[in-house]
């Protein structure tokens, strides 16, 4: 190796060069990213440019998420390649990034100066505690603490997009991986920019806690669309009494001006689990639905290279509070031989950090793909467990499968239920991949024909494909943006 450097000549990249023969192939590996080097030489010397930036599904190039990626290069130890000198943190313009030995560290372009407890503190002080006076006509998103742009935020902002176009929109993102709805302005948390952003604009739209101390102000809205109707206890429900989580409840939810539902069951339990008790729930259906009632999934079989007529699998279970990444009941390469489908592996957002892409034969894992009810418009079957997944894909009306082998201790040590799945499942509970393999084989709709259409009228009543409608509606005639 002669040489190890970052450049931005054309787009931010990292460079590698050495002597003799060039190799094989250079890339750098990440959990959910993957770059391939363009390697150039005749034999004397060699030449590798990594950009970082990556395209995927079908999407446009976009810097590649905050983490730690490999260094790789094909037979470095037998050609005699030894890692390059360490390179200090870099800005990069879109990402900074750092090199110690064959470990390359990718991280949002924050100014250093605000990338500490101090720095943060700071921007507290000059944008929560001191806000400019008034507010600007403007919509602050943010969906799963910025993880990605989607679920109900995501089809208020188009909606909202289509009817109110001069409505300045921003969206809260961990870094520049995270592609925004066009038009939309990317804002990355803890930076300038976002703390502005989030004490100027009139109204924020969250799916989740807010964090960072967030104060609301006097005149501002926050609309909370939560993301999910509850079978798993939440909240002041969960199990064992913990005064510390009781009072950061209380303290989360009086931060929120109005409640968005899925459907009256899932209003009474989150008024209650959040202590929301005076203050209004719209119970309006769920505006990521309305794919679901009116869309075509064509352009994303497209995207995840799905070929017409073939059979798609969705395995997407919930988040274990006693483990960090998907759980391992399911060998999605051997569900995929065994059904002849194409598995698609959608891990929770909470083990989107922590996890790694899985993989095999006609197995694709879109844990990374930023929007669930694009997934469940494609799949065929969905094979989940006690994720609130189950109460939007009953929408499409297509077969589901509960995957339950540890149901015993997640509903009475983990968690513990709102009502009993098991006599109302509007599919068939399984305790192993076998028998799931065999409950997909026999396609037994009508044993469940009647559960599922006391389900869906119970939970999907108001998903007919014009909830991001009303509720816009509702936005504009309470005056929370000017029209």
């Amino acid at each position: 190796m002669t040489e190890a450097s970052f450049t931005t000549d054309e787009v931010p990249a990292l460079v590698l060069a050495g002597e003799g023969e060039r190799p094989a192939s250079v890339e750098i590996v990440g959990a959910r990213a993957r770059v391939v080097a363009r390697v150039t030489g005749r034999g004397k010397t060699w030449r590798a440019t990594l950009p970082l930036r990556a395209a995927r599904w079908g999407g446009p190039e976009l810097p590649l998420p905050s983490g730690s990626y490999e260094v790789r290069i094909a037979d470095a130890e037998a050609k005699g390649i030894h890692p390059p000198e360490a390179l200090p943190v870099t800005q990069l313009g879109t990402v900074r990034a750092n090199l110690e030995g064959w470990t390359l560290r990718v991280a949002p372009p924050i100014d250093p100066a605000y990338d500490s407890g101090e720095g943060q503190d700071a921007l507290e002080r000059r944008y929560a505690t001191r806000p400019a006076s008034g507010f600007e006509n403007a919509v602050f998103f943010e969906s799963f603490y910025g993880r990605n742009a989607s679920c109900n935020p995501l089809a208020i902002d188009r909606e909202l997009a289509r009817r109110a176009p001069h409505v300045t929109r921003y969206w809260s993102v961990v870094d520049l991986s995270v592609a925004v709805p066009d038009g939309a302005i990317p804002v990355i948390e803890g930076s300038p920019e976002w703390w502005r952003a989030r004490g100027a604009a009139r109204l924020l739209v969250v799916n989740d806690w807010l964090r960072r101390r967030f104060a609301r102000r006097k005149g501002q809205v926050v609309l909370q669309t939560w993301h999910g109707t509850p079978l798993k206890r939440l909240a002041l429900h969960r199990p064992g009494f913990d005064p510390r989580r009781m009072a950061a409840v209380v303290r989360e939810s009086r931060r929120w001006n109005v409640l968005l539902a899925q459907n009256p069951y899932a209003a009474r339990i989150l008024g209650k689990a959040y202590a929301f008790l005076t203050r209004p729930v719209w119970v309006e259906g769920y505006p990521r639905n309305d794919v679901l009632a009116r869309g075509d999934g064509t352009a994303t079989r497209e995207a995840l290279g799905i070929r017409p007529g073939e059979k798609v699998v969705l395995y997407a279970p919930t988040w274990r509070d006693d483990r960090d990444e998907i759980v391992d009941f399911v060998d999605p390469g051997a569900l995929a031989a065994a059904t002849d489908a194409v598995v698609l592996v959608r891990g929770h957002s909470r083990t989107l950090l922590p996890g790694r892409d899985a993989e095999g034969p006609r197995v694709i894992d879109v844990t990374g793909f930023p929007d669930t009810s694009l997934l469940l418009l494609v799949a065929d079957a969905l094979v989940t467990d006690y994720s609130s997944v189950m109460f939007d894909f009953s929408v499409t009306g297509k077969p589901m499968y509960f995957l339950v082998p540890d149901m015993e201790h997640y509903r009475g040590e983990l968690r513990g239920f709102y009502f009993d799945l098991a006599a109302h499942a509007p599919g068939p509970m399984v305790g192993t991949q076998d028998e799931l393999v065999a409950a997909l084989a026999a396609d037994d709709a009508d044993a469940y024909a009647d559960r599922y259409a006391q389900w869906r009228k119970k939970f999907n009543a108001r998903d007919d494909g014009h909830a991001a409608e009303r509720v816009v509606t509702r936005i504009l005639d309470q005056g929370f943006i000017e029209i």
